[in-house]
């Protein structure tokens, strides 16, 4: 099965697979929805409980990562979700994935599902909403350097939360109904899935657990590598207008998968060539598209490492004609990168 070389941004699934193989692909199954919530949830509590039976630095530092990974993995599933690819019913779809994928880390599937699917239809394009993210690279390993350091030390998260937060309480002019209603509609439900966190914390280890094992996780190490997958994903691609060449697929190893890549979010070309393929799905399509003879086509990165690697590839040097050069594409890189949202799948 071939398709002739184009330039328009989707192809039609039909087009690439047999009908058999697109049923196998897109079918959904509940138990793996439900399986996936409990497994994430699973590992961040049994983190914390590794921290709290065999205190020590290295479990701590253990307990971050797994946590930060999973708190990934749940936005992750929300992603799919907003593909409506989670459950077989809708509601029960957007429901499961809001109380327990997206209010704990204070996003909306719905909100979510209308900024997303607006980078599906025009990835890569002017008018991508996430065109910000991929855009700015390469850049040089001092800036990114700078943007990790940023990351695991709070900053981006904290600035982040703050900026919601000031969102969400509305305008200084507003009376205090008006206000104190827009702050609910857009961070109560939010709130509310903190405080049921903090009360399993409490009840399950100590109050302080909440703090050290939920928020510090969510906004430092969650952070960094929320920002390496959005790297991964789209930057420094070969053809912004081939949907083939337009996003990236990573090789993960098991520990990538553990505490970079969960839930087969490595699997990005597959996934913008059929957004309502369900994310344990993705390693089966991939081999489908392989064996179909796509394989060529197909923009696909040997590590993480590796593209992290071409995206720091520009020059440290700065320009002879004007000495302060490097330090102003620095500056505007990362007003690039510093506001991405950490819900972007």
């Amino acid at each position: 099965m071939t398709v002739q070389t184009q330039t328009h941004l989707h192809i039609p699934a039909h087009q690439l697979l047999d009908a058999p193989t697109l049923n196998a692909v897109r079918r959904k199954r509940n138990g793996w929805g439900l399986y996936l919530i409990a497994h994430a949830w699973g590992i961040i509590f049994g983190a914390m409980a590794l921290f709290y039976f065999f205190p020590n630095p290295i479990t701590f530092l253990l307990a971050v990562a797994l946590i930060g990974a999973r708190q990934l993995g749940i936005s992750i599933l929300m992603h799919d979700a907003a593909h409506r690819a989670l459950m077989r019913s809708p509601k029960l779809n957007d429901w499961l994935s809001d109380w327990l994928c997206a209010y704990p880390v204070f996003a909306h599937t719905g909100a979510y599902r209308r900024y997303h699917l607006a980078h599906h239809k025009r990835t890569q394009q002017a008018d991508d909403p996430d065109l910000v993210l991929s855009a700015p690279f390469p850049i040089t390993r001092e800036s990114f350097r700078r943007k990790m350091i940023r990351d695991l030390s709070g900053q981006t998260g904290l600035k982040q939360r703050l900026a919601q937060f000031k969102t969400a309480v509305g305008e200084k002019e507003w009376p205090l109904s008006r206000r104190l209603s827009f702050f609910w509609f857009r961070l109560g439900h939010a709130l509310i899935a903190q405080l049921v966190i903090f009360g399993l914390c409490t009840s399950l280890f100590h109050w302080s657990y909440y703090l050290v094992f939920w928020l510090l996780p969510f906004l430092t190490y969650h952070m960094a590598i929320t920002r390496i997958r959005n790297i991964a994903e789209h930057a420094i691609i070969p053809d912004n207008n081939d949907p083939f060449r337009n996003a990236r697929t990573t090789h993960a190893n098991w520990l990538a998968r553990i505490f970079l890549a969960p839930y087969w979010v490595n699997y990005h070309v597959e996934h913008h060539l059929m957004m309502y393929v369900p994310c344990y799905r993705l390693p089966a399509l991939r081999r489908a598209l392989l064996a179909a003879g796509y394989g060529d086509r197909m923009e696909t990165a040997p590590s993480y490492t590796h593209i992290i690697r071409r995206a720091c590839s520009r020059d440290d040097t700065p320009s002879s004609g004007s000495p302060h050069k490097g330090k102003r594409t620095s500056r505007l890189v990362g007003s690039f990168t510093d506001g991405f949202t950490t819900t972007n799948a």
